[in-house]
This record gives C-alpha cells, sequence and structure tokens, in this order.
C-alpha cells in the first residue's frame, strides 16, 4: 500500500469527515472508495467508447432481424 498525500479545501475535508463518520469508516476508507468509484466510471466509459468505435449500423440491422416480431406483454404496452 501507498501513501499519498492530497491537499483538499477545507469544506470538503469536513465534509468527508462528517460522511466517514455516518459510514462508520475512516476518512481514508472513504476517500480510497471515492477514488475507486471514479476510476471505474471513467474505464467502464473509455471501454464503452471502444466497444462503440467497433459496432456499425449494418451488424446492429442484422442482428435485429433475427429477432422475432411479436406482440409486447399488456404491461409492456404503451
Amino acid at each position: 500500500m501507498s501513501t499519498l498525500s492530497v491537499r483538499l479545501p477545507d469544506s470538503l475535508h469536513k465534509k468527508a469527515k462528517e460522511l466517514a463518520v455516518l459510514e462508520n469508516i475512516s476518512v481514508n476508507q472513504l476517500i480510497s472508495s471515492a477514488l475507486a468509484e471514479k476510476i471505474s466510471a471513467l474505464m467502464t466509459e473509455e471501454y464503452l467508447h471502444q466497444r462503440a468505435e467497433k459496432g456499425s449500423r449494418e451488424k446492429f440491422l442484422q442482428a435485429l432481424s433475427l429477432v422475432k416480431t411479436v406482440e409486447p406483454a399488456e404491461q409492456d404496452r404503451l
């Protein structure tokens, strides 16, 4: 595990302390978890962009043509 020194605005540090107490975790755990969530979101966004670049309308329509045409269930109708 590594150590990282981060400068935070006082208001953000105060809010982090309050939330850590509410969650019954340390501020370090809160910040580590928040950073992990942000990294995950950014990596997911990048992954989806890469996947989108590989797609094509032609392939989409070809796959869609394999789906049977059926009426939606009553609870799914608009």
